[in-house]
C-alpha cells in the first residue's frame, strides 16, 4: 500500500518492533493505557487493481464484500473525512496493512481472521477488535466507539 497522509503518523514493517520474536499475545495489563499504536488490517490486497475491483465490488454487492473496515472507513476513492479527522486527533500512531502485507509483517498473526484492528504497546501486539465484531460495525461511529470501548479494557 503507498503511504497515506504523513499526518497521519502511519508506519510501516521495516522497524524492529515487525521482528517476528518480536510478537506476543500480552495478558490484559493494558486498560486505560494509551497504546504505541493501532494496527488497521484490511481483508483486501494491496495495489491499484485490487483497489478497483474492490471498489466495484462494495458499490455493487456490499452485502457480500469481505471487508467491513474497507466499507466503512473508505468511500469509492478516498478516506472517509470524519474517518481521517478522528485518526488525526489520536496520540497513538495509526497503522494500515493490507492482508498480504499483515502476515508478512506479523507473522504470529497469519491466521487472524481478517479485518482486523490489534493494538501495539512496546513488543506486545494484542487483538482489539476481531472480525466478527467488525462485521457488525456499519458505520464509522460505530468504529470508533468499538475502538475506544477496547482501549478501556
Amino acid at each position: 500500500m503507498a503511504p497515506l497522509q504523513r499526518s497521519l503518523t502511519l508506519a510501516w514493517a521495516t522497524d524492529a518492533w515487525h521482528h517476528p520474536a518480536m510478537v506476543t499475545h500480552p495478558p490484559a495489563t493494558h486498560a486505560g493505557r494509551t497504546p504505541d499504536a493501532l494496527l488497521f488490517v484490511y481483508n483486501a490486497n494491496a495495489g491499484m487493481m485490487a483497489g478497483l475491483l474492490d471498489t466495484v465490488h462494495k458499490t455493487l454487492s456490499p452485502a457480500t464484500y469481505d471487508c467491513q473496515l474497507c466499507a466503512v472507513t473508505y468511500g469509492a476513492l478516498a478516506m472517509r473525512p470524519q474517518w481521517r479527522d478522528w485518526l488525526k486527533a489520536q496520540s497513538w500512531a495509526a497503522q494500515f496493512y493490507h492482508r498480504p502485507d499483515f502476515r508478512v509483517a506479523y507473522p504470529a498473526f497469519a491466521d487472524l481472521p481478517l479485518p482486523a484492528v490489534l493494538r501495539r504497546d512496546g513488543v506486545d501486539v494484542s487483538l482489539l477488535i476481531d472480525a466478527p465484531t467488525m462485521r457488525g460495525l456499519a458505520t464509522i461511529d460505530a468504529l470508533i466507539g468499538a475502538i475506544e470501548t477496547g482501549l478501556t479494557r
